[in-house]
């Protein structure tokens, strides 16, 4: 399929779980590419979110806010969650291949984009008191999201919904042990070059 087709597939995904996934694993009309495309925009929407909704909605302090930080940490949940989810499905008779993980998550993140974003107009023409229009359109957005990587795991993977709820609790309990295993070879290697370069010092100035 054509960058434009998979891109367009995305909004039938999204209104037809079950089939667009079931496309997605069996007839790929999905792709990598706009996968990643919708990550990239997730990104952009949530660093523009934070920095420019309106003041009465905006808990954010701006002075704070580091767009460096945002970039890796949307990338870091969206990576460990397919890692952790492709080393939890091979263990569980899963059908579905990382790359089908990738493109079904990657799929999964557009309502926050098409919600969130014109939330950040909104944020600038309603009162406080309508605000609950406001927090309720937010909170359809990750509903959304979340039923979609539900359905997209159960799909794909061809689980039932059981099983499908026991694998995303063991996916998450996985990726809090991929970033602890993280944090701790990070260290290590910090450890490692502090001794090497103590060494250094040392026979440098001997």
């Amino acid at each position: 399929m054509l960058y434009v087709e998979t891109i367009k597939y995305g909004f039938y995904v999204i209104t037809h779980p079950l089939d667009g996934f079931w496309g997605i694993r069996r007839e790929n009309r999905g792709s990598l590419a706009a996968a990643f495309t919708f990550v990239a925009l997730t990104i952009l929407t949530l660093t523009i979110e934070k920095q420019n909704t309106g003041f009465l909605f905006n808990m954010n302090r701006l002075s704070e806010l580091n767009v460096l930080v945002d970039i890796f940490t949307v990338l870091l949940v969206y990576v460990l969650w397919c890692v952790a989810n492709w080393c939890t499905t091979s263990l569980m008779e899963g059908k579905g291949r990382m790359k089908d993980i990738l493109i079904a998550i990657g799929y999964a993140l557009l309502p926050i984009i098409l919600i969130r974003l014109p939330m950040v107009l909104m944020s600038h023409m309603i009162t406080a008191d309508e605000g609950t229009f406001y927090y309720v359109l937010g909170t359809i957005s990750y509903l959304w999201t979340g039923l979609l990587i539900f359905t997209g795991t159960m799909t794909i993977h061809q689980y039932s919904i059981t099983k499908t709820i026991v694998t995303i609790a063991i996916t998450v309990v996985a990726m809090g042990i991929l970033m602890f295993i993280g944090l701790l070879f990070f260290n290590v290697i910090q450890q490692m070059l502090t001794f090497v370069m103590t060494i250094y010092r040392e026979l440098r100035f001997r």
